[in-house]
């Protein structure tokens, strides 16, 4: 039993020096350019019950005159959603009641995505806290790529948020390796996007199929993504933590339950590689720490430990805000790969009051 362990954390760390290789090539973060952008920009943002969040993402909108329009997409929200959409000048479109095998997410963008007039449609979550500048970077930075999404410096408020978020993080850099590269096309089991900021041409994305063809997948960034890339089109991820902020949640709790549904992104992968991908989180980031505390390190361990520490010093600039819970985030490893574990094995269904059948069968109920 020894030695198959033994093999597998060498067979992980293997695996994971190659993925870390490709960090040599990361193209630069975004930066605030000079010229316009040359194609229409609309932006959509889809919003289900974000009063009180969706001011702050609409009001740099609606100072940006690079954006032809800004559309909010209200999915039959229970609060103020429309009210503060309209306050702030945006389009605001009622969401149509979701259809059969549709996620909620994925149906407001879709929507978005057809009512759009902008050749550009960049989609931005309600908890996104634009800058001067993101949209024409974006456009800048896209390329030939149909779909470009970003990595936005993340507002962690609590000490436990910035002990636990930084975990979960890592968690990703571990299983996909860097997205940042330039040039580099992964295949469809590694591509990865965040749905949080992400530009399309909207016309190419509509001929590919739009957001139907992940309509049920609850991780429909993700989804997306990959399913660009089995059709051979070319994707791409850029660091904005210099022109975009996201406060995700309120706390470590809400961290941990939210953040932790859809970290392992279950429904849009095969259970083979997720089950992969788990397994080097945990010999690769969450056992190394934990053997050097307790005695029982080997030179692997030791090595394995200070890639850990050299990622985490590279990710202190995707936060906002750090101290020392965030320099102690390595101590939360174990926690996270328990996270990302269960989420694999028990993959949630639910998400702001609706509670989903395993992806393609019914339609979503809503919560009482």
């Amino acid at each position: 039993m020894r030695r198959i362990l033994r093999a597998a954390r060498y067979a992980g760390f293997a695996v994971l020096l190659a993925r870390l290789s490709r960090g040599r090539r990361r193209r630069p973060p975004l930066a605030a350019v000079d010229e316009p952008p040359r194609a229409s920009v609309s932006v959509i943002v889809p919003a289900r019950n974000e009063e009180g969040r969706l001011a702050g993402c609409l009001a740099p909108l609606a100072r940006d005159p690079d954006l032809l329009e800004v559309i909010v997409v209200d999915d039959e929200s229970s609060d103020g959603t429309a009210e503060v959409s309209r306050a702030h000048g945006a389009t605001t479109l009622p969401g149509a009641p979701l259809p059969p095998g549709w996620a909620g997410k994925a149906w407001a963008l879709e929507q978005g995505l057809r009512a759009a007039r902008g050749e550009l449609v960049l989609s931005l979550d309600a908890d996104a806290r634009p800058r001067a500048g993101l949209a024409r970077a974006m456009a800048a930075a896209r390329g030939d790529a149909l779909l470009l999404s970003a990595g936005p410096r993340f507002v962690c408020r609590s000490a436990g948020e910035r002990l636990l978020h930084p975990a979960l993080l890592a968690t990703l850099v571990y299983r996909f390796g860097p997205a940042d590269v330039e040039g580099y096309q992964p295949s469809p089991a590694r591509a990865l996007a965040n749905g949080q900021c992400m530009l399309v041409d909207r016309e190419r994305l509509l001929a590919a199929g739009g957001l139907e063809q992940v309509r049920g997948h609850l991780t429909e960034d993700m989804a997306l993504a990959r399913a660009l890339r089995r059709r051979g089109e070319p994707i791409a991820f850029v660091d904005a933590s210099a022109l975009l902020e996201v406060q995700m949640y309120e706390g470590a709790r809400e961290t941990w339950s939210g953040w932790g549904r859809s970290l392992a992104v279950a429904d849009a992968s095969e259970a083979p590689r997720l089950l992969a991908d788990v397994a080097i989180v945990w010999l690769c980031q969450a056992a190394p720490l934990v053997r050097v505390l307790l005695g029982r390190a080997a030179p692997l361990d030791w090595l394995l430990l200070s890639i850990r520490l050299a990622l985490h010093a590279a990710l202190a600039r995707s936060y906002a805000r750090r101290g020392a819970p965030f320099w102690l985030a390595p101590l939360a490893d174990v926690p996270a790969a328990l996270r990302l574990s269960w989420s694999a094995l028990r993959p949630s269904r639910s998400w702001r009051g609706r509670t989903y059948p395993p992806s393609g069968r019914t339609t979503a109920r809503s919560a009482s």
